[in-house]
């Protein structure tokens, strides 16, 4: 690698992985942040796979994250990793070697539990064109109590339309939850873990992550249509992946001095 990389600069760590013992450090078929070479840095059978750096702060700006997840999306065609958040740097090559060292452990048992599985993710959404007037639909008293503030008008408290407001999020809250909780419930007999994430936005039900084995997601695709046989049309169904599994990866390195971690692995 002389000449594509240098040792004493900075290191983007992208992801961890297993390299096998004593094998030479490899060089990647993908660029990474800034058009660098990607390549690997190893410690007896784990490695870190990164590119050099001139700077440790990062922006996470569309190109540079664009950047990250190619390489994500590289390193799982080739195997089993670890993924870390965008935007961890080491000082330099000892120092990632530091890092693997006092973590090799950890960093095996999770790359064993990870082994040949990939993540998968599943939305589901309400497919209605107004989210709060569904709900004024579905819900006697919530109907009652808009319409107590419609015909007052102005008149109407500002408490009253707080308590509206309130009774509306704890339906939603309440519909999301046992919602959650059967979708969930059905993807565990396709799944090997599923773990569900706070939804982003107002219509979305539910956000889950399901970790399957790599070739399994003809059987992942057979679960979500078992679970949207539940639903009616007011619902949407939408899965995406596959992924790295950073829904599944629970690793809190310990960072030797002086590694001047960013951020930690996740």
């Amino acid at each position: 690698m002389a000449g594509t990389t240098n040792s004493l600069r900075g290191k983007l760590i992208y992801a961890l992985t297993d390299v096998g013992e004593g094998s030479d450090e490899q060089i990647y078929r993908v660029q990474g942040m800034g058009k660098a070479t990607v390549y690997s840095i190893g410690e007896g059978v784990v490695g870190a796979v990164v590119s050099d750096i001139q700077s440790p702060k990062l922006r996470p700006e569309r190109r540079n994250l664009m950047a990250h997840r190619a390489v994500l999306a590289h390193l799982l065609e080739q195997g089993s990793v670890l993924p870390m958040r965008f935007g961890v740097v080491a000082a330099n090559a000892d120092a990632v070697r530091a890092l693997l060292h006092v973590n090799r452990e950890a960093i095996a048992d999770q790359l064993q539990r990870v082994r040949n599985r990939i993540e998968m993710g599943l939305r589901v959404s309400w497919d209605v064109a107004n989210i709060y007037e569904y709900f004024v639909g579905m819900h006697p008293l919530l109907y009652e109590a808009r319409d107590s503030l419609l015909r007052r008008g102005d008149g109407a408290g500002r408490d009253e339309k707080i308590e509206v407001g309130r009774m509306f999020d704890r339906l939603v809250n309440d519909a999301r939850e046992q919602y959650t909780e059967q979708v969930a419930q059905v993807m565990s007999g396709f799944c090997e873990e599923v773990v569900a994430n706070p939804p982003k936005k107002e219509k979305e039900v539910m956000n889950l992550a399901c970790l399957i084995e790599r070739d399994a997601q003809a059987e992942f695709e057979r679960g979500v249509f078992e679970a949207s046989k539940l639903f009616n049309n007011d619902y949407l169904f939408d899965y995406n992946g596959p992924w790295a599994p950073h829904n599944f990866v629970d690793l809190d390195l310990a960072t030797p001095e002086p590694l001047g971690l960013a951020q930690k692995a996740g």
